[in-house]
């Protein structure tokens, strides 16, 4: 299992519990995730970190001062940090 944290731009766009997927994007030298359709974004990952699952569950919405930072669950087994 891995968990990954998305920004996202406004309130009430996710639920916790909902199933989501997400959209791989290349950089020059990382990859970075976009749950779709466009509802959060996340940091950039290393080749070594590359999330090989597209499908994962909200485990949480917390609102901070610099935003909506979701968390995500995914069954990846292969991926890199954990």
């Amino acid at each position: 299992m891995r968990k990954m944290d998305f920004k996202m731009e406004r309130q009430g766009l996710l639920k916790e519990g909902e199933k989501v997927s997400v959209t791989e994007g290349i950089l020059p030298s990382s990859y970075y995730y976009t749950i779709d359709p466009s509802l959060a974004m996340s940091a950039n990952y290393k080749l070594a970190e590359r999330l090989y699952v597209k499908e994962g569950v909200v485990e949480k919405i917390e609102e901070t001062p610099r935003g909506f930072y979701v968390t995500v669950i995914f069954d990846d087994e292969k991926g890199g940090k954990q």
